[in-house]
Order: structure tokens, then C-alpha cells, then sequence
């Protein structure tokens, strides 16, 4: 990697957090520039505008989202144990596996009415995360897993809404007790669709 890449990377880095707590409209360039110790020159030397260092900034909070959540499914081989891992990934939400909480409902939020660009990035990972959902499922049909008649989408978008619901009730109130429902109402549908 060339000097400048590593300089971007160094500050998408550091930006990624700070952007994924405080939002995109309150993280100033200057909250930036004091995490990584930059002078606004070097920060626009790199990013144009504070919009295209978000845009990177969203990307890579959901990489990491991703890339984490991979890692533990991979430890699972049948179906039914990685639909329950993807519930437990996403289970303490007051804890969440990338700082901040989840990149999509805090992103997706922000960007719905105010930014395109992040809202067309969300959107395509809440689809990629539902196809990731549905395959896991189909799956576990095609190994006689699961009943053969469980529609695999439906479940995935109730899955997803469900999560997504319950990380929001769970950072409001402080507690994951509502989340803790939420789980075990998954895993048994989950059960209930089971050979």
C-alpha cells in the first residue's frame, strides 16, 4: 500500500467510529482532525469534503459489521446453528460488535431524507443481509433441516425488522432485556420450522 493509501485508510479508520456514533451531520471535520492528529490540509489532500469521507467512513463501518459477523458464523456448519450465531451476534446491542452500534439503523436513520448515496449503501446491505438470510435458510431446507414449505424471505425480513427493532429498543432503554424476547421469538420459529 503507497504512502497516500495508507494515510486514506489511517483516516477512514478513525473517522469510522466517531461518524457511526455521532451521526454524519454532527461529526465535524474538526472532531476528525483530533482523532488523527491531521491538519485540514492533509484531511482534504485525501477527502474532497466531509460527504465523501462519510460515504467511506459508512463503508467501512459496515465491512467491519460484516466481516466480524462472517467470522462467527464460519464456526457453524449446519444451518440452524448459524441462523441461531446471526441471533446472538446481534444480541446485546448495548455492546455491539462495532462502536457505535449497528451501522445500518444509525446510518440508515440519518440518511433516509438527507443523503442518497448512504441511503442506497444501507439498503443494499439490509438487502445483502436478507439474501444472507434466506440462503442460510434454503439451505437448511435443501439438507433437511428445515420444512420444506418455510418461506425463506419472509422469514429473513422478519428476522432483520425484528433485530433491528429490538437494537433500537435496547440502546433507548439501556437494558437488553426487550432483545433478550426478540432472541428467543426467533429461535423458536426457528425450532418450530425445524425437522
Amino acid at each position: 500500500m503507497a504512502k497516500g493509501e495508507e494515510t486514506r485508510q489511517f483516516i477512514i479508520e478513525k473517522a469510522a467510529p466517531i461518524f457511526n456514533t455521532k451521526g454524519i451531520a454532527a461529526t465535524s471535520m474538526s472532531d476528525i482532525m483530533e482523532a488523527t492528529k491531521l491538519s485540514k490540509g492533509s484531511m482534504y489532500v485525501h477527502f474532497e469534503n466531509k460527504e465523501v469521507l462519510a460515504c467511506a467512513a459508512v463503508e467501512h463501518n459496515m465491512k467491519m459489521l460484516n466481516e466480524r459477523l462472517q467470522r462467527t458464523l464460519s464456526q457453524y456448519t449446519t444451518s440452524k446453528e448459524q441462523l441461531f450465531a446471526y441471533i446472538d451476534f446481534f444480541s446485546d446491542p448495548n455492546h455491539p460488535p462495532v462502536v457505535g452500534g449497528c451501522p445500518l439503523l444509525n446510518f440508515g436513520t440519518e440518511a433516509d431524507d438527507t443523503n442518497p448515496v448512504v441511503k442506497e449503501k444501507v439498503n443494499r446491505a439490509i438487502q445483502q443481509s436478507q439474501l444472507l438470510l434466506s440462503g442460510m435458510i434454503e439451505k437448511g431446507i435443501s439438507n433437511k433441516e428445515f420444512k420444506a414449505d418455510w418461506n425463506s424471505a419472509d422469514f429473513a425480513t422478519a428476522l432483520f425488522a425484528m433485530l433491528e427493532g429490538g437494537h433500537l429498543m435496547a440502546r433507548m432503554s439501556g437494558n437488553n432485556d426487550r432483545m433478550q424476547v426478540i432472541g428467543n421469538t426467533l429461535k423458536k420459529i426457528i425450532e418450530e420450522n425445524s425437522i
